[in-house]
Order: C-alpha cells, then sequence, then structure tokens
C-alpha cells in the first residue's frame, strides 16, 4: 500500500529532483504551517534521470547534506513519484463498503485499472463522497504505482536516517502549495492564475482556479538545457557552468546564450498559454505564476509579462508562514520558487 496517514509533530517534505535535492519541514500551528527548516542541495549529474533514482549512492549523499544543512528537528518526511509514474482514477463503488472490500474490490479488477501486472503494484485509495449523480453509490479515488518507483524512495530517506510517512503524487504536492500561493495572492477566491514550474529538464504548466488544478500540461525545456550550452560554449566543468549562469558574467553571455534561451522559454510558454485556450481554456487568466528554480533567470519575469500582457509574479508560498526564528528569510525566500513540490508534501502534516 502507498502511505496516506500523518502522524503528529513535523514533517519533511523530501523533493528529489534531476538537479537538486530540497528539503522543507513545516509544523502546523494552530490554522497556519510554521517553517523549521528547509535546505537545497545540488545533485551529481545523471543522479536522476525523468524523476527516477539511477544512482542511489548520490542521492543519498545529497540528502545526508541536506540534512547537516537544515538540522530538521522532525525525522517523519513525504516524498512523491512523478505524475508520469502514476496511475489515478477516480471509482464509483457501493456506499457502505468497508476500507477492506473496498481494497479487495481493487485487487480483484486490478486488470481494469492498472496496465502492468498487480503484484508489481503499490496502491492506496481515499474516499471523495457520495456520487453526485448516484445517491447509492461512493466515488473513491484510486492512486497506484508501481512498487520499485515507490521502494527507491522509501531506500533513499530510510538510509539517511528518516522514516517515510507518505507517497505522494507530484501534481497532488503541486496542488497543495498552488492552494497555499492562492491564499496569499488572491484570498477572495475566484482568479485564475497560471502557475508555471520550470525545472531542470521539465516546465510544468498548470491552470489554478478555486485552488485546484483544472488544466496542466507538461513541456520538455528547462534550466539544464542552458546549462549544457553554458559549458560548451566556455568550455567549462558541470558545477562550474552552472555557478557561471547563476552570476550571468560571462563575457557576451547574454547575447550569445541567456537572451536565446530565454526567447526560447517565453515562446514554449505563450504556446502553452495558446494551447489552454483553444483546448480548456473556459476561464481567463488573470496572473501568471513563475515557479521552478530557473524562473529566476535575469529579464524572464519581464519579458514574458511583456509577451502575454499579465501580471507576472514569483512563486513564493512561504510569504506569509511564520519562520523558525534561525531561519534567514532572505535566503529562504530566493529558493523559494524551486520548493513548491517540497512545500506541498510538507503541507500533509495537517492532514
Amino acid at each position: 500500500m502507498l502511505a496516506w496517514g500523518i502522524s503528529t509533530g513535523g514533517l519533511i517534505g523530501v523533493d528529489i529532483t534531476s538537479a537538486t535535492v530540497k528539503l522543507l519541514e513545516l509544523v502546523h500551528q494552530g490554522d497556519r504551517f510554521r517553517i523549521e527548516s528547509w535546505a537545497v542541495q545540488p545533485l551529481a549529474e545523471g543522479a536522476v534521470v525523468e524523476r527516477r533514482i539511477r544512482d542511489m549512492e548520490s542521492v543519498v549523499v545529497a540528502l545526508g547534506r541536506a540534512l547537516e544543512q537544515a538540522r530538521p528537528r522532525a525525522r517523519r518526511a513525504a516524498v512523491a513519484i512523478p505524475s508520469s509514474a502514476a496511475i489515478t482514477k477516480v471509482l464509483s463503488l457501493p456506499r457502505g463498503m468497508s476500507d477492506d472490500d473496498i481494497e479487495t474490490r481493487i485487487a480483484l479488477e486490478s486488470d481494469r485499472h492498472i496496465p502492468f501486472p498487480f503484484n508489481e503494484v503499490a496502491f492506496d485509495f481515499h474516499r471523495l463522497g457520495v456520487s453526485a449523480r448516484h445517491a447509492d453509490q461512493e466515488n473513491v479515488l484510486l492512486v497506484a504505482c508501481r512498487r520499485t518507483d515507490a521502494q527507491l524512495l522509501t531506500d533513499a530517506l530510510e538510509r539517511v536516517g528518516l522514516k517515510l510517512m507518505a507517497v505522494d503524487v507530484e501534481s497532488f504536492a503541486m496542488e497543495r502549495a498552488c492552494r497555499q500561493l492562492m491564499l496569499q495572492t488572491d484570498p477572495e477566491g475566484g482568479a485564475c492564475c497560471a502557475v508555471i514550474d520550470i525545472g531542470a529538464t521539465m516546465t510544468a504548466f498548470h491552470i489554478v482556479h478555486e485552488g485546484r488544478i483544472v488544466h496542466s500540461r507538461d513541456s520538455n525545456i528547462g534550466g539544464r538545457q542552458l546549462t549544457d550550452e553554458t559549458r560548451q560554449h566556455y568550455r567549462l566543468t558541470f558545477e562550474e557552468a552552472g555557478l557561471a549562469k547563476k552570476r550571468g558574467d560571462l563575457p557576451d553571455y547574454e547575447a550569445k546564450l541567456l537572451g536565446p534561451f530565454r526567447n526560447g522559454l517565453v515562446q514554449q510558454i505563450m504556446r502553452l498559454l495558446r494551447l489552454y485556450y483553444t483546448t480548456a481554456g473556459a476561464r481567463e487568466i488573470d496572473r501568471i505564476v513563475l515557479g521552478g528554480g530557473t524562473s529566476l533567470l535575469p529579464g524572464l519575469k519581464e519579458q514574458l509579462a511583456r509577451d502575454s500582457r499579465l501580471p507576472v509574479v514569483g512563486a513564493n508560498p512561504f510569504d506569509s508562514m511564520p519562520l523558525n526564528g534561525a531561519i534567514d528569510r532572505a535566503a529562504l525566500t530566493r529558493d523559494a520558487p524551486a520548493m513548491l513540490t517540497a512545500c506541498g508534501l510538507a503541507m500533509r502534516v495537517a492532514l
């Protein structure tokens, strides 16, 4: 079974991407979250490919460094499998079934819902309530993945002394973080925002309305492309190229690499916006929220605002959260756009 239960106390959201390991520790304080600790550590190239662990030793080393940096009080953690690796389906089942009955029913009918052998599956379910169409039926959300995907994450956390409390799905964690963003940017509700999470190898495009993700697309463009171009053009190591990209002080960097990459990224985002309006755009977008480490590229917000004619803001789900007194808010704010998934995972402490 996938783990949905959450214990009391603090919870660490662990986001393992192709470029970094991110940790965020939240505790539930009244009706708010308090940030206890956080850390971001780089990963060796190729350690994680398409959000799947390929080099366990490198991931464990990076997790260890992140824990040393954060020094969290909690040891309970939540992680996420990539949305592409998860099967999610809403089932309509007779009301009154016990949890054991639902589990047995899913197992018996697994070939109807899950496209791989049941003995390779980890799954869980969540009751959504009575069906709006049939009063004698209950909607149940089924979530499943290959057991090996969940086991790799479990092994990585256990090797650094963390106790796995939940395996989530990345899109669920992102939706939780988006609700937090909307509470800050749209306290009255009703706004429709495009949340664009620009990672190392992938850009995730979400339309969020009333705290729910109502449309999603992925695009194969990310900051790693610019790092690789920087490395090749200036004959740098991967680590040197990453640092140089952040500084932006290489000769002719803006004209030769940064400007063309930024133009291509904005063009792709504009294509995603047009595709939304063509296929699912029942609601007008009020603003764009930029997340992911690559969202901090110089000039990106300004260029996207000009081309889209929409307000563009950086994602910071931590803006209204109180902090542990030892945390540097300015440093946390710089990392905030890249920590949406980690935030959504740690927010499970309140569930």
